[in-house]
């Protein structure tokens, strides 16, 4: 149940605020949002008695300055009550990752993770690389801390378990067996090359593999092997030899030495340095490394690690399932509460440890180390971007260093597939996040940038001015937008600038010099003639990387606009046939072409199709047809 409880208009923010929330606040489990003056969320709790836990920010001497500043701008409150403890901490969670409140500890983690997934209705079952939800009729097998990890480990099950990597429109279409059966990554189901019983038997092993069930597969393979030698099949035995060499890269440790007894894990461990904090995780499951990832969660320098480590792991599982096991280099605070919250989103029992010896300990001591490893490499990092970002202040005259640099440019091919890009830098370097797209939607002429260049900055900065009339996302306003372009593109992206009356941004045009030599760049900016940089400048090299990076983003962003349209076919074009429509059509009939050419009582035996459907396919591809 969700409640909200305002302070009057006549009453001051703050403490007072509380104490009016507090008078219908109930005393059961729960979670509350401190919302600002312009109903802004500034902080999300979770209590096992709101009213109690609410209490405790009307006593300020208690509090440290940062819930000080935040209890003094609070004006009402909003709660949502649990029947349990575990319930609040994962609705806080959810709510927390969400909203993003600024007085709370943030995990800024916008990625999903990539699993391995096997078919399961087909009768040669797909192995492939999936992200994002699951969708029936496969098994799954991660998370991978990133795409290299999942795809070194694909490819290695390729070689071990020669199961195909291909669609089923792919496979259907095909009768002669691809690249990838010549190097002895797939046994060619495509062309007969293998039954279906033995392919099933394959797939069967990897699931088993994948499981964790079969400890004894190499020993089988040897086996094998040595009996198709002894019997002078000899291709065969180099197949199964193959195998046996995928099989052995795929039980190679990695990384870290995992102890036999953990088989299903998340290993995460946490270090500070000058109030900034690192949480590395590693993934095993099924007793092998799914590789690793560091995380620098947001939060005030005077947090300590157990409630750092303890914020992040509720976030983080917020949307994946926890594994049986988690084993941490903290005593976290309320640690059966957390035990129980990840139970609950597992289904199952999930078992928080604090190893203290053994090999664990040597585990988690290990994770530990790759975290104040990784947090070193940041600080420094962040050292020398302090001094380029100061440089750059120097350079075109700003009060402090820049806390956002937008960069622009735009790709198209003769007016075609157009968009325009926006790349954001700031004293954390490239923010990704914050990166955006632009589809032209206006027509463009050949050769136009500046008509692209225009929508893209009307559409980029009209919302923008309406967030800073209004007081929102303050952070989301450049100090210094950056284009690449001479003296045209600077006095047009500044007449649009003064026509939609953005001010208080420092507009900086970067030209390619003669012959476009890197290191010859002219920079165009106002109350001052164009101007070079010494060629070993440092600012000079970080412009030139936010150009770049500008570029790099606006290609591969107009190739994949163009791949779309190049993959669009006719059946794009019917009423009523979606992705799903056409997914099954293709993979029942095997091609577009096959579709047209199909009769209206083949179209009506395609599954998913109904009769109505049917009728609707057969007569676009044939106008004259009168549905008799």
């Amino acid at each position: 149940m969700t409640t909200a409880i305002s302070a009057p208009p006549t009453r001051p923010v703050g403490v007072e605020a509380i104490h009016h929330a507090l008078q219908t606040m109930p005393q059961s489990p729960g979670v509350y949002r401190m919302l600002g003056p312009k109903g802004e969320v500034l902080y999300v709790g979770k209590a096992l008695n709101l009213k109690k836990r609410v209490t405790s920010y009307t006593h300020v001497s208690r509090l440290t300055e940062r819930l000080r500043r935040m209890v003094s701008e609070t004006g009402s409150m909003e709660i949502v009550t649990t029947h349990t403890e575990a319930e609040a901490l994962l609705l806080e969670a959810n709510y927390i990752k969400r909203m993003q409140p600024r007085y709370n500890i943030l995990l800024r983690d916008d990625k999903s993770y990539p699993w391995i997934m096997l078919t399961d209705k087909h009768d040669f079952p797909q192995i492939s690389k999936h992200r994002g939800k699951p969708v029936k009729g496969a098994s799954y097998w991660g998370p991978f801390a990133s795409a290299w990890s999942v795809n070194q480990t694909l490819n290695l099950l390729q070689r071990t378990f020669l199961l195909r990597s291909c669609s089923d429109s792919e496979m259907q279409g095909r009768a002669r067996p691809c690249l990838l059966h010549q190097i002895h990554r797939c046994s060619a189901p495509c062309a007969d090359r293998i039954s279906r019983e033995d392919y099933a038997a394959l797939a069967d092993q990897a699931r088993s593999f994948l499981a964790g069930k079969n400890p004894h597969m190499r020993e089988q393979l040897v086996s094998e092997m040595e009996a198709a030698a002894e019997a002078l099949e000899f291709e065969r035995a180099a197949a199964i030899r193959n195998r046996i060499r995928g099989l052995s890269a795929l039980q190679q440790d990695s990384s870290v030495v995992n102890p036999s007894s953990l088989v299903d894990a998340d290993i995460i461990a946490i270090w500070q340095i000058a109030g900034q904090s690192c949480i590395q995780v590693f993934f095993i499951r099924a007793g092998r490394n799914n590789g690793n990832r560091a995380f620098f969660p947001s939060h005030a320098r005077d947090e300590n690690a157990p409630d750092v480590l303890a914020a992040f792991i509720g976030q983080f599982y917020d949307d994946k399932p926890p594994p049986p096991q988690v084993l941490v280099n903290q005593d976290l605070p309320e640690h059966d509460v957390l035990a129980s919250a990840l139970s609950l989103r597992r289904g199952r029992k999930v078992e928080i440890l604090h190893p203290q010896r053994g090999e664990k300990r040597g585990v988690i001591d290990h994770a530990a180390i790759n975290a104040r490893e990784a947090l070193e490499r940041r600080l420094a990092e962040s050292a020398g971007q302090a001094r380029l970002l100061q440089g750059v202040a120097d350079l075109f005259g700003l009060d402090a260093p820049p806390a956002r640099i937008e960069t622009y440019d735009n790709s198209h091919i003769m007016g075609a597939n157009a968009y325009g890009v926006m790349v954001v830098a700031g004293p954390e370097g490239f923010e990704k996040r914050a990166y955006r797209k632009f589809s032209i939607k206006g027509p463009v002429t050949p050769g136009d940038d500046f008509a692209m260049m225009r929508e893209v900055l009307e559409r980029r900065f009209r919302r923008a001015l309406r967030d800073r009339e209004e007081g929102n996302r303050p952070e989301d306003w450049p100090d210094i937008l950056l284009i690449d372009g001479g003296a045209g593109q600077y006095s047009a992206v500044r007449a649009v600038l003064d026509d939609l009356g953005v001010t208080g941004v420092t507009l900086v045009a970067i030209a390619k010099g003669p012959d476009r030599d890197a290191g010859r760049e002219w920079f165009h900016t106002a109350d001052r003639p164009p101007f070079q940089l010494p060629p070993r400048d440092p600012v000079l090299y970080y412009l030139q990387r936010l150009r770049d990076e500008a570029h790099r983003f606006a290609i591969t962003t107009h190739r994949a606009g163009r791949s779309k349209t190049l993959v669009r076919s006719e059946l794009d074009d019917i009423p009523g046939v979606g992705p799903a429509r056409k997914r099954a059509l293709l993979n029942h009939f095997g091609s577009a072409r096959s579709v047209r050419q199909a009769g209206l009582g083949e179209l009506e035996s395609a599954p998913g199709i109904n009769r109505d459907m049917a009728r609707t396919i057969y007569g676009y591809f044939h106008p004259d047809w009168t549905g008799e």
